[in-house]
Order: C-alpha cells, then sequence, then structure tokens
C-alpha cells in the first residue's frame, strides 16, 4: 500500500482549525479508495512560535521537510509580528528553498456558491491561474539608502530570469495544451519596458512551439476589468508573481470568496516537496469560535490528490464540496449556515461515501 507522507504546517489563527478538516477528509478518503494511506508529521511553526523563538521556523526546517512527500499549509499571520516576517520566514522560504516555481490557483465558481457578478454562468468562471512562484517582484531584492534623512529612499528589484519565465510559461502551455484551453498571459509590458516586455518576448518564443493553443495577452489593469466584466474570456492564465497573487484574490472574490480558494505550490520535477494551502489569511479574530470555513482546505487537499496522480478523488471532492453548498444543509456563517468548522468535514465524508 501506498504511504504518503504529509509535512502539517497549520499555522496560525484559524489555521489549524481549517487543517483538521482537510487532513480528517484525506484520511476518510484513504480509508475508501483502500490502496493508499496518508501519513501526518505536524510541525509547530508560525508566528506563535517566532515570538518564542525569534524565527518562524526551525533553522534547519527545509533539511527536515524535505523528505516528505507534500506539505500542508494552514495559514500564517498574528498580531505583533510584521506581514513581512511572517511571509519571508516560512511561505516565501518555503516556496524558494523547494524551487515551488509553480503556483497553481483554480478560479472556479462552483455550483450553490455565491458570486457578486450580476447575470453571470456558473460556467462564465472557471479558470486555472498559473502564477511565477520563485522570483519576479517577491525575489527580496532591494535596499534602503540614506536611512532617517530626508534622502531616504527604498529600492525594489524584480528579478527575471530566462530560466524562470520560461519554465513556468512553458507549464502554462503544456497544461493548456493537455485540457483543450486558450492561454491568456498577463504583463504590463507598456510601463515596465525591461522585465514585462522580457516576459512578452518569452511567451511569444514558446507559443511558437505550441502553434494549436490558442493565445493572447492583455495588460494587467485591463484583465482586472474583464475578470469582473467579462471572466468567460480567461481559461488557463499565465503571470507574474505579484499579478498573479492580486488577480487569484480578484478571482476568489467572483467565485464565492476566499473561504473557496485554494492554491497549490508545485515543484513539478518532484525533486522537493510541493505545498498545498488555503490561500486566506489566518483571521484571528475568529479562531476557536468554530466559525472559519475549511472549504479552501478541503479544495486544497483535492489539488494534493490530483499531484499524487489520484485524479479522481481529485474531482469527487470537488463534486462534493458542490453538493455541500448546493444542499445548503451543512454551511459555515459566511455562508449563511450555522454549522461549525468541525462540522464540514464530517459532511464532505458523508457525501463521498453516498
Amino acid at each position: 500500500m501506498q504511504t504518503y507522507k504529509i509535512a502539517v504546517i497549520a499555522g496560525d489563527g484559524i489555521g489549524p482549525e481549517v487543517i483538521s478538516e482537510g487532513k480528517k477528509v484525506l484520511e476518510g478518503i484513504a480509508g475508501l479508495d483502500g490502496g493508499f494511506r496518508a501519513e501526518f508529521t505536524d510541525f509547530p511553526w508560525g508566528c506563535e512560535y517566532y515570538l518564542k523563538t525569534g524565527r518562524m521556523m526551525e533553522e534547519n526546517g527545509l533539511e527536515k521537510l524535505k523528505n516528505f512527500d507534500a506539505i500542508y499549509l494552514g495559514a500564517v499571520g498574528y498580531p505583533g509580528v510584521p506581514d513581512n516576517v511572517s511571509l519571508g520566514g516560512l511561505l516565501l522560504e518555503i516556496r524558494r528553498g523547494f524551487d515551488e516555481y509553480v503556483n497553481l490557483r483554480p478560479v472556479k465558481l462552483l455550483k450553490g456558491a455565491p458570486c457578486p457578478l450580476k447575470d453571470v454562468r456558473q460556467e462564465d468562471i472557471d479558470m486555472i491561474v498559473v502564477r511565477e512562484n520563485s522570483e519576479g517582484e517577491y525575489a527580496n531584492v532591494g535596499a534602503r539608502l540614506f536611512p532617517g534623512t530626508h534622502q531616504e529612499m527604498a529600492l525594489q528589484t524584480g528579478v527575471f530570469s530566462r530560466k524562470g519565465c520560461e519554465r513556468v510559461i512553458r507549464y502554462a502551455y503544456e497544461l493548456a495544451k493537455r485540457e483543450h484551453k486558450t492561454l491568456t498571459s498577463i504583463s504590463k509590458g507598456n510601463a515596465l519596458g525591461y522585465s514585462m516586455v522580457f516576459w512578452d518576448q518569452i511567451f511569444k518564443e514558446v507559443g511558437e512551439e505550441y502553434p494549436d493553443v490558442e493565445t493572447s495577452s492583455l495588460l494587467v489593469d485591463a484583465a482586472s476589468m474583464f475578470f469582473v466584466k467579462d471572466p468567460g474570456r480567461f481559461q488557463v492564465v499565465v503571470t507574474s508573481n505579484l499579478f498573479g497573487d492580486i488577480l487569484t484574490d480578484l478571482g476568489a472574490a467572483i467565485a464565492g470568496g476566499m473561504g473557496l480558494a485554494a492554491g497549490a505550490n508545485l515543484n513539478p520535477e518532484r525533486t522537493f516537496p510541493s505545498m498545498f494551502e488555503p490561500i486566506h489569511g489566518s483571521a484571528p479574530d475568529i479562531a476557536g469560535k468554530g466559525l472559519a470555513n475549511p472549504l479552501a482546505a478541503i479544495w486544497s487537499i483535492g489539488q494534493m490528490l490530483d499531484f499524487f496522480g489520484h485524479e479522481d478523488w481529485g474531482r469527487r471532492v470537488i463534486d462534493a464540496i458542490e453538493t455541500l453548498l448546493v444542499e445548503k444543509k451543512t454551511l459555515t456563517p459566511d455562508l449563511g449556515g450555522r454549522a461549525k468548522t468541525s462540522d464540514i468535514g464530517d459532511a464532505i465524508l458523508e457525501i463521498l461515501r453516498r
């Protein structure tokens, strides 16, 4: 029997609550399938760990994580710990250290999910955003000059390598080819005359190898408008680290909210473990109250199952979430229900057993 070794970093705020439900669902699916099992190892890293030790994770944290099959992350952030510290000391360190250069975020309006857009059909919002995840604007290269003087300035350098751009763009082309979908590149070449012109050039070069993939290119401001006015034009989207971060939050807003937003940080070559997470924040104001919506954490388990080669179970997880939303019997308060966080995993498993 296949055993998947999964490192769990539940993190801060509502992280432990939503991760508990995801673990419950994966263990239940393993029991239903009978062909694999999940073995979880929990790590106490996050902001509480930082306040005790001065580090978001152990100094040899990457060494401890590198032999796992996957990492399951809850949420990071807590009052009193600067956001750049909580993000840079854990999530970004893992992404860079394990070369998780593809951030895969589905923007899909599920049956029964709320949508703030008027006259939009469910099938109009069904895209996958491929976000560059290792460099770009988040490379953390720069300087603070002349601190404390009137001449003080901050320099933030975006890093766009040919290797980094080409491999994520190629991943998006391969995905679009395999799924028989269109591919849209989103950049800002009219204003960012070096980095984004370079990105656009590589998108065109790689595209010559995929003549059967229908492509388009949009500026990020126009793309933001079309995410709202005409989301149906997008199927597969590829974009840079910063633009992808912003656009996928907009995508979550039009596809049911952050409680339904999942993300995968992939090392496609599997040299290192990939990491799966709900993309919402830690919401410390509702932590411990049983109010958090764990469906994004459960959806990210579906992405993990896809990555392990159990695409059938990945689809069934999404189907079960849709059934839950349509039946409206077991929903958390953000979706108009009265259920507790701890009720949702059980409800999903009940649907899967039908």
